[in-house]
């Protein structure tokens, strides 16, 4: 086993040693400088203080000194006043010699006499304080004379100053010997405690550090043992086991084939749709991109058809979901049978599935492709005892001119998907960068629409309902305005479908009844009785099975009666709810009238209208325009009006214009008139300025 102890024991002992040989020599030179430095300042200091206070004589020896020999210069007086005044300053402080030079480098003045008159230094701190650069350096066994005679010193710091005149030139150099003995003992002192204390802290540490490895060699000693005993029981167990697993091999066998086919399995319903079986949309994105990868020089071209089944919500919503998935599954089988052209059917979710075309020539035969996915739908699903008719439109985008990602591609054929709903479902649409500018531009005004409501931006106008024979007031249909702050007046038949799609319809109906009735109850206590007014209920709110219970809150709040309230539906209307004819019991059971809207444009039988409790129809404007010039429209109305007497409903027309077509339908037994002929929808306050006297 691995002696951690004796490993540890050595290379911790290495270490000390190597940081014990780094530190001393570190921190000795650290203190040399430092006592360097020192000395260099105070040496400096003493240089000033002579040239301060002997500059003349120093000036004068230093003049006088130029051509004289040695011995001229010993005997002279300057030398013998200068000593005298040197030895006064320098008196008590650690400065132990003392030489001047001039510049031709000979001793003018020393503290030992005999080296007057010695030419002078060359080395390189002589010349650098010529230059006017100081310099100094520690030796140790100067021999030195002092002033007193003293002996040398064992460490001295020798400096080189300038001396500089009045004029600030270089004029000789001062070399000055410090004593730093003190220092240096001093240092020297402090570097055995230093060591003593740094070896007894490592020691220190060392013994702490190796009672814990040498604790934790005992433990691993400790484990090594355990985990030999658990290996021999292990390897007995392991030879146990291997006979087993000789023995059981053909069943492991087995496991691993079941297993392989569960792995097959869930990476089929990965990329498959599981009640279809076609490839899903992980599937479809993976393969679309891998082949915008392999043509993206644009050399090829690539098509992308988005379908959307058009009637599936109806299907679900009234027939459950289990019919909407057979229905789903029919629908794949009978795309898979006729699509020949198509390289890949994948579905998206829901109602929504999604084709790839590679290697397409032109437009035109993806147009044939998509021609025979709107025609796959020209017969009726027949599922059980169930008969059921859709329709699909199929949005198509192109690579590389729509779009050259894969993100692209889809989010534009989608959107020409709802550019083909647009133009009346069961068609199909190449995509145009148009499409996506109304689609931003929807999607801004659906944003605004939604804030509306709260803005206080809606306004509720009356139009007028007049009695044919007399022309008096019989009513009022509600008709509402959106003034946008950003978008100005928006029309209605611009901003009451995206309401319907968005769903603000819900919210935005219940206002408008609520609004209407407490303008009527307004006009009440002011003296102005609005025979009826008429609200239109759109599908969305009539298939919420609150609506009935929201109304009768809505008439107990306004206090409306309401005996004075029509609410008017479209066959649309009632075609999108399960139960059309128990949901308008429920309506008349709070006492409202109930009027079919646009009566004409959808496909009532006269035994589908016998079962609704509605009391009048709304002739639609588009068959009143056609009125003297168009004898289908003429026929058209003749016969709505022999039907609603056959069946006792009020006629009302709307759209009328010209007293020559009030007067084709006063002939005709028509009740009551609607349209610009009588007055146009208004604000409340000029409907009461207008019709007031009427009433």
């Amino acid at each position: 086993m691995f002696n951690l102890s004796r490993y540890f024991s050595t290379v911790s002992f290495i270490l000390i040693v190597l940081a014990a040989g780094v530190f001393g020599p570190l921190y000795r030179q650290l203190s040399q400088q430092q006592i360097g430095s020192l000395a260099e300042s105070r040496n400096v200091a003493m240089a000033h203080l002579f040239e301060e206070a002997l500059r003349q004589p120093l000036e004068q020896l230093l003049v006088a000194s130029l051509g004289r020999d040695a011995e001229s210069l010993r005997q002279s007086a300057e030398v013998a006043a200068l000593r005298e005044r040197l030895a006064a300053l320098t008196r008590n402080t650690a400065l132990v010699q003392l030489r001047l030079y001039n510049r031709l480098g000979v001793v003018v003045f020393a503290t030992d006499s005999a080296q007057i008159g010695e030419t002078g230094s060359s080395g390189p701190d002589f010349r650098a304080a010529l230059a006017g650069t100081i310099g100094s350096k520690l030796q140790r066994h100067v021999p030195v004379v002092t002033f007193g005679g003293e002996p040398a010193k064992p460490h001295a710091l020798i400096s080189h100053v300038p001396v500089v005149d009045r004029q600030g030139a270089v004029e000789g150099v001062f070399e000055l010997y410090q004593d730093v003995t003190p220092f240096m003992q001093q240092l020297q002192r402090s570097e055995r405690w230093v060591t003593a204390g740094v070896f007894a802290v490592f020691a220190v540490l060392f013994l702490m550090q190796y009672l814990v490895v040498r604790r934790a060699q005992g433990v691993l000693t400790e484990q090594e043992r355990n985990l030999k005993a658990v290996r021999d029981t292990l390897e007995l167990q392991v030879e146990a086991r291997t006979e087993e697993l000789k023995r059981t091999n053909l069943q492991l066998q087995d496991e691993i084939g079941e297993r392989r086919q569960a792995e097959s399995k869930l990476n089929y319903l990965a990329c498959h749709d599981p009640l279809t079986g076609l490839a899903n949309r992980r599937y479809f994105i993976e393969r679309l991109g891998a082949r915008l990868g392999e043509t993206g020089d644009g050399q090829q071209q690539l098509a992308v058809l988005f379908i959307d089944l058009d009637q599936f919500k109806q299907v679900n919503d009234s027939l459950g979901h289990g019919v909407g998935d057979e229905l789903l599954i029919s629908v794949t089988a009978r795309l898979t049978e006729q699509l020949h052209l198509v390289d890949m059917l994948a579905r998206l979710g829901g109602d929504e599935f999604i084709c790839l075309m590679e290697q397409v020539r032109n437009e035109d035969e993806v147009a044939i492709v998509a021609g025979e996915i709107v025609d796959t739908f020209a017969q009726p699903f027949r599922l059980g005892d169930h008969e059921l008719f859709l329709s699909a439109s199929v949005g198509i985008s192109m690579f590389p001119g729509d779009g050259a990602t894969v993100v692209e591609l889809m989010r534009n054929a989608d959107t020409a998907m709802y550019r083909a709903k647009a133009i009346g479902r069961g068609e199909f649409c190449f995509y145009a960068p148009e499409m996506t500018r109304d689609a931003q531009e929807r999607i801004r005004v659906e944003n605004l629409l939604r804030r509306a409501l709260d803005r206080q931006e809606f306004i509720v106008y009356l139009q007028p309902q007049v009695d044919t024979a007399s022309g008096r007031l019989v009513g009022a249909e509600a008709l509402l305005r959106w003034r946008s702050a950003e978008l100005g007046l928006v029309l209605p038949n611009l901003f009451i479908p995206l309401a319907e799609d968005s769903g603000v319809i819900v919210p935005l109906g219940a206002w408008v009844l609520r609004e209407t009735c407490c303008q009527v109850r307004r006009w009440d206590e002011s003296g102005f009785a609005l025979p009826m007014v008429s609200v239109n209920v759109s599908v969305r709110q009539l298939e919420r099975p609150e609506f009935a219970d929201m109304l009768r809150a809505i008439l107990k709040e306004t206090g409306m009666n309401p005996a004075r309230l029509k609410l008017e539906l479209t066959e649309s209307v009632l075609m999108g709810i399960g139960n059309p004819r128990g949901e308008l019991q429920r309506l008349r059971a709070l006492g409202v009238s109930l009027a079919l809207d646009d009566f004409g444009t959808g496909y009532s039988s006269l035994n589908y209208l016998r079962q609704l409790p509605v009391q009048q129809l709304k002739i639609d404007r588009s068959f009143i325009t056609g009125i003297g010039h168009n004898g289908g429209d003429e026929a058209i109305i003749r016969t709505v009006m022999q039907l609603a007497a056959s069946l006792g409903f009020e006629v009302v027309a709307e759209g009328v214009e010209t007293p020559e077509q009030a007067d084709f339908l006063a002939t005709l037994g028509c009740q009551q008139l609607q349209g610009e002929l009588h007055g146009a929808a208004m604000a409340p306050a000029e409907f009461r300025s207008r019709w007031g006297e009427h009433a």
